[in-house]
């Protein structure tokens, strides 16, 4: 299982970083225009990204920044946030690394965004934080379309077909 992680969390820096790269050709009123998507605009659905991992982060970690909404704005500026999101890709590859096998099946305790107690096991949370990444980086596909800016392709096999 560890190694399933592991790869899930290295596709997950390279799809970002394609993403990222793409998005580094908006101007700053596209990266901020409304397009009617559910957190507004390019920015505003890559700040959620960040922000959700945050959270989940912490609650596995006990450490780093806290948010108590999930449509916190922290990084307005676009090459801001891309360095915050490389040092959070890499955090989770290194938090990743470091657990073993057993630690997948272990539960985390922790309080929602309304401070409600939940208990969920580690790989579940780690797949969630995985499939919520994937879940907005279509959102962030669409978006990029929408402004008239080819997306990049992203899928899971464009990933792992190198290695293969």
């Amino acid at each position: 299982m560890r190694a399933h992680f592991q790869r899930f969390a290295a596709y997950n820096a390279w799809a970002n970083a394609r993403l990222y790269e793409a998005a580094a050709r908006l101007t700053d009123e596209e990266w901020h225009r409304d397009t009617g998507a559910f957190f507004t605009s390019l920015a505003g659905t890559l700040n959620h990204l960040l922000v959700a991992d945050r959270i989940w982060m912490r609650r596995l970690t006990g450490e780093g920044e806290t948010h108590t909404k999930l449509t916190d704005l922290p990084f307005p500026d676009f090459a801001a946030l891309r360095a915050v999101r490389e040092t959070m890709d890499a955090h989770i590859i290194a938090f990743v690394d470091g657990l073993d096998a057993a630690s997948f099946d272990e539960d985390v305790h922790y309080s929602n965004t309304r401070g409600e107690p939940h208990h969920l096991p580690r790989g579940l949370i780690l797949a969630h934080l995985f499939n919520h990444q994937t879940h907005h980086r279509g959102q962030a596909h669409h978006i990029l379309s929408q402004l008239g800016h080819e997306p990049p392709p992203l899928d899971l096999l464009y990933f792992a077909l190198p290695a293969a």
